[in-house]
């Protein structure tokens, strides 16, 4: 055995907490904490915004079939998957339109990919609800089912 590969193994074993620790960092099943150019906002954050914002526009990146399972009231349905220039044009009257994007959680990154097409497009205003429609539940929010 090479020396290197030695001293790496006794490192792992004697400190076994740096090779889990790493674990969870590369874990890409959880959303980053931040995305450049778009402000993360708590459940409560977005009410407030919803309330004060009038103009804000609340852009639910799931697909179809979890939206049927509940989605935060006057939100447009745009998957990420048919996010683009066009779509997102389409609903955002101006590039500097607020626009607030959620999905299901944590573990869901639709809405973080459907802000980098939105900033890509040149959108700015962009608002990322990162706890998404599970956190939104779990604080007893307001929801409509369709």
């Amino acid at each position: 055995m090479k020396p290197l590969s030695k001293l790496l193994i006794n490192i792992l074993f004697v400190f076994p907490g740096i090779w889990t620790h790493s674990l969870v960092l590369a874990d890409e099943s959880v959303t980053p904490l931040e995305i450049a150019g778009a402000t993360k906002v708590s459940a409560e954050q977005v009410f407030e915004l919803a309330t004060n914002k009038p103009e804000l526009i609340i852009i639910d990146s799931r697909i179809p079939g979890d939206r049927l399972k509940g989605h935060i009231e006057s939100s447009v349905s745009l998957p990420n998957t048919k996010t683009n220039c066009q779509t997102l044009s389409n609903i955002l009257p101006q590039k500097n339109t607020p626009a607030l994007f959620y999905c299901n959680g944590i573990k869901c990154g639709r809405s973080g990919k459907a802000i980098h097409i939105a900033k890509q497009c040149g959108f700015k205003n962009l608002y990322w609800f990162r706890g998404g429609f599970e956190v939104w539940l779990e604080k007893g929010m307001p929801y409509m089912k369709e």
